[in-house]
């Protein structure tokens, strides 16, 4: 049985991929999220059989459930797509301690052992797709956990990439800019004070960077900018020192909060 398994597939990202998957001849689609309904109504939209797995990720039962199918059902993992994160705008005091820690057991522990429970499934010509993000390039104030976790998790998937080179299995870390209609940026404005970073000109569409990524993906690229900015945003911080482009980024997050409360 061919599968492909995708995180975060209730929204956003997720459910893009879910549905571009929905045409790779695959035998199932194991979606997984928190968010039941949402998941049931995408599966009634996929021609593809599903499997549902309405789990929270940065609980261990959710890892030992897949993992238990996994070893049921003996399928071979076409596609592993780590979708789900979570990030939150705003200095260190403005974020709840909570909401740090989630940000790194979802966007680094979960990632690393979904992967790790599906690598043993894969084989020539399956992939794994990290979704990071263009912050994963440098560190960023205001954003600070956040960019860190995505950092993580590029570093991971470009040594995973070699690792796994010669069983054949492809390692694609996504690192797009921000994308305008998903619920990524309300949840992430949601803290104490998130004014440091307002407005996101330049923002994305899922449904395109979806399609731009994975075709990519399948070409077999390691480290993905499916946009003008993120792509912009890779090559700047490959040239200039990190320190003057965070100093740059404090400067102007600051006044955009100064303005704010102004």
């Amino acid at each position: 049985m061919k599968i492909a398994i995708v995180t975060g597939a209730s929204s956003g990202l997720g459910r893009e991929y879910a549905k571009l998957l929905d045409k790779e001849d695959l035998d199932e689609i194991w979606l997984v999220a928190r968010r039941e309904k949402l998941l049931r109504d995408l599966a009634g939209e996929l021609v593809t059989a599903t499997r549902n797995f309405p789990v929270d990720l940065t609980a261990e039962s959710a890892l030992t459930q897949i993992g238990d199918s996994l070893r049921l059902e003996q399928p071979i993992v076409r596609f592993l797509i780590n979708a789900a994160g979570l990030g939150k705008i705003g200095s260190e005091e403005d974020i709840i301690a909570a909401d740090l820690a989630r940000m790194i057991d979802l966007n680094c522990k979960a990632a690393v052992l979904m992967t790790h429970l599906a690598i043993p499934y894969m084989g020539e010509d399956s992939h794994i797709m990290q979704i990071c993000s263009c912050s994963a390039f440098q560190p960023i104030p205001y954003l600070n956990v956040y960019a860190a976790t995505k950092s993580f998790l590029l570093h991971y998937s470009r040594a995973l990439a070699v690792e796994l080179a010669p069983k054949g299995i492809v390692v694609s870390a996504i690192c797009p800019y921000w994308i305008k209609d998903t619920e990524f940026i309300p949840i992430a404005k949601d803290t104490k004070n998130s004014a440091y970073i307002k407005g996101f000109p330049f923002a994305g569409r899922q449904a395109v960077i979806a399609e731009k990524s994975f075709a990519a993906a399948k070409k077999g690229k390691m480290v993905i900018t499916p946009d003008a900015v993120s792509t912009l945003h890779r090559m700047i911080t490959s040239i200039l020192p990190h320190q003057w482009l965070m100093t740059a980024s404090k400067w102007f997050h600051g006044k955009m909060a100064k303005r704010h409360h102004g």
